[in-house]
């Protein structure tokens, strides 16, 4: 891991950049209930209840050295 950081040190060169890249699928939900109302002196009660709503998959792409990022958020609804 070390030797993984020590890249992050190095002077900027162009002919050979560091590019960094990730994804993350992320669920998209949303709620189907109204919140319950809290009455004095009780505790906030809520229904977790929730529907799909898709799937987001975030890509990115970053070269830390130059300061520059890139991303792209592909969503596909259910």
């Amino acid at each position: 891991m070390e030797s993984v950081l020590d890249v992050y040190e190095n002077h900027y060169d162009k002919r050979f950049p560091v590019i960094c890249m990730d994804e993350s699928p992320k669920q998209l939900i949303k709620q189907t209930r109204i919140r319950i109302a809290r009455k004095t002196g009780k505790d906030a009660r809520e229904d977790y209840e929730y529907a799909r709503n898709g799937v987001a998959n975030i890509f990115m792409a970053n070269e830390p050295l130059k300061g520059k990022r890139f991303v792209k958020i592909k969503s596909s609804n259910t």
